[in-house]
């Protein structure tokens, strides 16, 4: 009965991806939306501060969580499996205090950190962006504790649903905020040459002040985006609960003291907890590397960067020799909002994969197990691969439609960027979901040993490579390219090894590659083509359009996708005796 009961209450890893990838991409349109927007309303240089904000934001969360919402997804999905469904609700009852103490932690650390870092990082006006996020981290700590509990019940809808809120927030508050600040503190400056009661000693001073108040007023609308996310998913768990029955309960074995459970939750958290640290720690020191790096050009060689890219920096900042390196990293932050999405896609296949991995793990399921570390890797590569190779050959064109408000030479530096990026991501984005099987199969100490040796590497290549004058901000993207192939490698090596399973490499990698390979062809030639005849942005749009159909032609032509995958997929039956009917599945 009980497993029946998880099983009408779960869902699938397929259709728990689906839910969160339906979600994600409506997340990241939205987010994409409020990119684009605020990339124009504000200048590159408060686009940077917008960024560097993240940079603190980003390890602080992942220090405040500690790993905790995937430790408890894996230990709600493993108790469900064995049916100690007294112990899935112990571990909730648990976590919710631990997340409500870190979250006032990092709260704390972050507002303190917002007047540290901004000044190492050579950007002082991202302190206004940064103290505008120091909320969010509480009610983002709040939210994942329920996030991990319903997606190791195999739920991904308040994960989704809050996501969503969230998003929707941050494009309608946080877009009015910006403008509303921006064209206030530029009347203001215009009627009396002070900006919110602030006087400055030039009018680039004021400018750079005003950029940065713009995103702090951005930002403003993502920590109240927040907020209501949480409160949506706290009303859903009073609502509807954790759907574990009366009859469950009173037939599940005895709960485990909250000690031996919180040894247990501490034990798992912790090494996942030191991988999402090690990422983050290393993105803020890359960015403060990076833009020192940059800096350290402007220093020795003042005349290089202005003839290196000309037209790109302001006349004062040229003069001055100021600015430029915050300039070139606001240009590298285009490039890195567009290609993020591939990744955050297929970290949603990890959230989702992580359950169903764990429950198969579990039951010592060998043939499960195979088909899930392939159904995994295989939906993954079919995304990140044509999406990777598609923004590397579309660059220009794909930075110019999102961020049509820049100037030229900024478009340009930032589509320069992205042709490395693009390939980048593809393993950046597969090696997600493979750290989070290897998590799943009780290995959580590999991935943070793979990620710092990979993020190591980055961070070497990034120090030699930026200071490089002719390489300058383009070997930031080499960096990551060579660390996540490192990790993308190692990581499967160490997945078939602890699994003792040899994944079908042709389904998994050759198929979706030739595939892949179709897609770039088809979206850099009809680009080619449509530009003749047609706008830039509609022929940028109609390339990508040819570019989605021509790959769904060659993933049938080739049978990439199985039977399988589709009968997971809702109306999966039908779908599938349609595509069987004309021999494009087997």
């Amino acid at each position: 009965m009980a497993a029946q009961a998880d099983k009408k209450r779960g869902q699938s890893f397929i259709q728990g991806a689906l839910v969160l990838t339906i979600s994600m991409a409506i997340v990241k349109l939205i987010g994409m939306l409020f990119k684009m927007v605020i990339g124009n309303v504000l200048d590159i240089t408060g686009f940077a501060c917008f960024n560097a904000a993240y940079e603190l934001y980003n390890p602080l969360y992942t220090l405040a969580t500690a790993g905790l919402p995937i430790a408890i997804s894996r230990m709600v999905s493993e108790n469900m499996a064995r049916q100690r469904f007294r112990d899935v609700r112990q571990i909730h009852r648990i976590s919710v205090p631990i997340f409500t103490i870190t979250g006032v932690v990092g709260f704390l650390l972050m507002i303190g950190g917002a007047f540290v870092i901004p000044a190492m990082m050579n950007t002082p006006g991202a302190v206004y962006p940064t103290l505008a996020l120091a909320p969010m981290i509480f009610f983002a700590c709040l939210m994942a504790s329920y996030r991990g509990y319903y997606e190791g019940l195999r739920n991904m809808v308040p994960t989704a649903v809050s996501e969503i809120i969230e998003a929707l927030c941050k494009l309608a508050i946080g877009l009015s905020a910006s403008y509303a600040v921006t064209a206030y503190g530029s009347w203001e400056y215009q009627n009396s040459q002070t900006i919110f009661g602030m006087q400055f000693a030039s009018e680039a001073d004021a400018q750079y002040t005003l950029s940065a108040l713009g995103a702090a007023g951005a930002i403003a609308g993502i920590t109240l985006g927040s907020v209501f996310g949480f409160v949506y998913i706290f009303h859903y768990y009073k609502k509807y609960g954790d759907g574990i029955t009366r009859r469950e309960l009173m037939d599940s074995p005895r709960t485990r003291s909250s000690r031996v459970l919180l040894k247990i939750l501490i034990r798992t958290a912790v090494p996942i907890a030191m991988s999402s640290l090690v990422v983050n720690i290393s993105s803020l020191v890359d960015t403060l590397l990076v833009q020192n790096r940059l800096y350290d050009i402007m220093v020795s060689d003042p005349g290089f960067l202005p003839s290196f890219y000309p037209g790109l920096f302001l006349e004062s900042d040229i003069a001055a020799n100021r600015n430029m390196n915050t300039t070139l990293y606001g240009c590298f932050g285009l490039a890195s909002t567009v290609v993020m999405l591939i990744p955050a896609v297929t970290q949603m296949f990890g959230i989702s994969a992580l359950p169903s991995v764990t429950a198969a793990w579990t039951e010592g399921n060998r043939k499960k197990i195979k088909h899930s570390i392939e159904s995994v890797i295989r939906i993954t590569t079919l995304i990140t691969i044509p999406s990777g190779m598609g923004m590397a050959v579309l660059a220009h064109p794909i930075i110019s439609l999102l961020f049509g408000g820049k100037s030229e030479q900024e478009i340009n530096v930032a589509a320069d960027v992205l042709v490395i990026l693009g390939i980048a991501a593809i393993f950046t984005a597969t090696s997600t979901p493979l750290c989070s099987m290897l998590q799943a199969v009780g290995r959580v100490d590999l991935p943070v040993k793979l990620l710092t040796v990979g993020v190591i590497m980055k961070v070497v290549f990034n120090y030699v490579l930026v200071g490089i004058p002719q390489i300058n901000i383009q070997g930031a993207g080499m960096g990551s390219l060579v660390c996540y192939v490192f990790i993308t490698a190692m990581a499967l090596y160490c997945l078939c090894k602890q699994t003792r399973i040899r994944p079908n490499f042709v389904s998994i990698f050759i198929k979706p590659l030739l595939s892949g390979v179709f897609c770039a062809l088809a979206a850099y030639l009809s680009h080619l083509l449509f530009i003749r005849f047609m706008p830039g942005k509609v022929a940028t749009l109609c390339a990508i359009a040819m570019a989605v159909l021509v790959y769904f032609i060659s993933l049938l032509a080739l049978k990439a996708v199985t039977k399988g995958d589709i009968l997971r997929l809702p109306k999966g039956q039908k779908i599938a005796k349609i595509l069987e009917k004309h021999k494009w599945i087997e």
